[in-house]
């Protein structure tokens, strides 16, 4: 399962933010540093279709997709040379598959740190780019020194400079606008800002929802535009929420005009992150959402649930989940011939529910 890096400075939240996600226990404190080692956990992707179909078939069991979440030790300046726990900080980069920036803009005076969270993205982004550009310049000093005997590297290094040219000029890879090429060119050299990017602003508790939260949010989306999506969350209050009861964690976040809160938008936006989608499957024993890539075809669909599905596959028999809903069972969704029969080539559809065919 890929991994996604929650990052951010000392007292942003982020090991609250983790444990509200995971219902994990990371060590939380009001001092620098608190995080020392890497904490990994799952987080639950609530999914409305998922209930509504285990609801449809009167589920004993229902399992939710997850996404797999690791708590960095926190990053300070000077993180890229040294300072801090500057190299355990990239080490635990390195190893993800995505990252999300927690931005602190909580007023604590029991915590000690500001709440500036365009400031803290500063940081955060230097400290990357600093580390990257590092990086960049030792790999061209050795492939301009290998290209002398091989040619067939010239069009790796030419990615390679306009990277080391945007990181250069202060600018992280994953906003500077270069193209598929030149960042599939680069993939192999592992540089932290090719990876891609979800922010979370934590807010304070007077600001958790409506016009005070987009006057704090909409700063850090115009830093950011369009290379990375923005939400804004008070982990302290969804945190309290999250060890509560279901019934009254719902009352609570209702009655502080909060809806279903915002973590479960969290952990869908870092799901999608990663370029995964969901399928189902439904019955009376059980609904579940199954993980896949996107652009996966029905025999790798099929495997997900079980190699031997994979191996012996025939054929899938597929409805997208809100056909399925208004027929109202897999038995009526046959009758009325709503039910698809896809081979080998079938490009599995986000939502779609699957019943496999097999032989082994």
């Amino acid at each position: 399962m890929e991994l996604i890096g929650l990052v951010g400075l000392p007292n942003s939240g982020k090991s609250s933010l983790f444990n509200a996600l995971t219902g994990g226990h990371a060590l939380v404190a009001s001092h620098p540093f608190s995080t020392t080692e890497t904490s990994v956990g799952i987080a639950q992707v609530p999914d409305h279709r998922l209930m509504a179909l285990a609801e449809m078939s009167k589920s004993r069991k229902v399992v939710h997709a997850g996404v797999q979440l690791v708590d960095i030790a926190g990053l300070v300046a000077g993180s890229s040379t040294g300072e801090g726990l500057g190299n355990r900080f990239l080490g635990g980069i390195r190893e993800a598959d995505a990252i999300c920036l927690v931005l602190r803009a909580f007023e604590d005076p029991n915590v000690p740190g500001e709440a500036d969270p365009v400031a803290d993205l500063g940081v955060l982004e230097l400290e990357l780019v600093l580390a990257d550009l590092q990086s960049a310049e030792t790999q061209l000093e050795r492939r301009r020194k290998a290209a002398k005997a091989d040619k067939s590297q010239a069009p790796q290094i030419a990615a390679l400079e306009r990277a080391h040219e945007a990181l250069s000029a202060g600018t992280p890879l994953y906003r500077a606008g270069l193209s598929a090429e030149d960042l599939a060119e680069v993939k192999s050299f592992f540089l932290l800002t090719t990876k891609p990017v979800l922010a979370v602003v934590n807010l304070g508790e007077d600001a958790a929802s409506g016009a005070e939260a987009e006057a704090v949010i909409k700063p850090v989306a115009d830093e950011l535009g369009s290379a990375a999506q923005v939400l804004g969350v008070s982990v302290k209050l969804e945190a309290e929420a999250a060890e509560l009861p279901e019934a009254e964690r719902a009352e609570l976040m209702e009655g502080l005009g909060l809806g279903e809160g915002a973590l479960a938008r969290v952990a869908q936006a870092a799901f999608r992150l990663l370029g995964r989608r969901t399928f189902f499957t439904t019955g009376d024993k059980e609904s579940r959402a199954w993980t896949f890539r996107a652009g996966a075809k029905a025999p790798e669909c099929a495997g997900v649930i079980h190699s031997d599905l994979q191996r012996g596959f025939i054929r899938a028999e597929v409805v997208h989940w809100d056909e399925l809903l208004e027929l109202g069972s897999w038995s009526h969704a046959r009758d009325a011939g709503k039910l698809r029969v896809e081979g080998k080539d079938y490009e599995v559809a986000d939502g779609d529910v699957l019943e496999i065919r097999f032989n082994v």
